[in-house]
């Protein structure tokens, strides 16, 4: 899944990733659900090094469980969701999966934390992919 494309609903932002995909899944913390307004949030993630993103967006910055910074990016105009970086992995950014342009170029992988999910979004969790209660090890 190299050489992605995206940007947020009204064109303002776009990014374009060189980088091979690290890992693809969907999120159940309590974070991607407030922000994604759903039970989880469809994610990929990519080295930063390989992102280039222009056009202006806003970052919300939070405290994770663990301690870490965690910046989530918008469109300052639509307000579009488009990726998430940390302070605990800063060679990494999650981008939304629904921000592509192609959006069936994205393929899941793992269910990651679990234990803040809902029963009214389990159809996720039953899909035979592997499960995790918070973030797995990457490497």
């Amino acid at each position: 899944m190299a050489d992605l494309k995206g940007g947020c609903h009204c064109g303002a932002v776009r990014y374009e990733s060189s980088g091979d995909v690290i890992f693809g899944g969907h999120c159940q913390c309590t974070d991607c659900q407030k922000n994604s307004g759903g039970g989880h949030s469809s994610i990929f993630a990519v080295p930063t090094a390989g992102v280039n993103v222009s056009g202006d967006t806003k970052v919300y910055e939070v405290t994770s469980d663990a301690g870490n910074t965690v910046g989530r990016a918008f469109c300052t105009n639509c307000g579009g969701p488009l990726y998430t970086v940390s302070s605990g992995i800063p060679d990494v950014m999650i981008m939304k999966a629904g921000s592509l342009d192609d959006p069936s170029q994205f393929e899941p992988g793992m269910v990651i934390y679990t234990k803040s999910g809902h029963g009214w979004d389990q159809d996720v969790v039953k899909g035979g992919l592997p499960t995790f209660e918070a973030m797995p090890p990457m490497g």
